[in-house]
C-alpha cells in the first residue's frame, strides 16, 4: 500500500524501493539499519515513548507498556552534529514506574537505536532523569 502511495507520488522506484526495505527493517526482532534512511527511522521510531502515547485513561488497568509510556513526562531525541551524537533524553517519573521497567520493554529497542547510530558512524547516547545510561 505505502509503495503504491509513493508511486502515486511520481516517486522514482529506487527511491521507493529504499523506503520500503527501511520501514521493513525497523522491526526490533528482525530488523536492523541497511541504509542511512533506515537508521532515521529505527532512532525516530524506536525512540518514541511518551505519556501522549497512552490513550488508556483508567490508570489501575495500564499493562507495562501504558505504566512506562505514561511515566515518561519528557522525551526529548536530539542531535549533536559537533559532537557526532544522538541523545534520547528522558524524564521518567519514578513515582508511577521504576526505571528498570522502562528497559524491561525498551532494552531491544535500546539496542536497536545503539545500532542504527553506529551505522551512520555517530554515538547513540540515553539519558534517563539526568544520569546518562549510554
Amino acid at each position: 500500500m505505502a509503495y503504491n502511495i509513493l508511486k502515486d507520488m511520481g516517486m522514482p522506484v529506487e527511491e521507493r524501493t529504499e523506503i520500503m526495505m527501511a520501514i521493513g527493517n525497523h522491526d526490533e526482532n528482525t530488523g536492523t539499519a541497511i541504509s542511512d534512511i533506515s537508521a532515521a527511522i529505527i532512532l525516530a521510531d524506536k525512540s518514541d515513548v511518551h505519556r501522549d502515547r497512552v490513550t488508556n485513561t483508567n490508570l489501575s488497568t495500564f499493562d507495562i507498556h501504558d505504566r512506562v509510556n505514561y511515566a515518561v513526562t519528557d522525551a526529548d531525541l536530539s542531535i549533536d552534529s559537533e559532537k557526532r551524537k544522538v541523545i534520547l533524553n528522558l524524564t521518567i517519573d519514578t513515582k508511577l514506574c521504576p526505571v528498570l521497567d522502562y528497559f524491561e520493554i525498551f532494552m531491544d529497542r535500546t539496542m536497536m537505536s545503539k545500532y542504527a547510530a553506529k551505522y551512520l558512524k555517530i554515538w547513540f547516547e540515553l539519558v534517563i532523569n539526568g544520569t546518562r545510561l549510554l
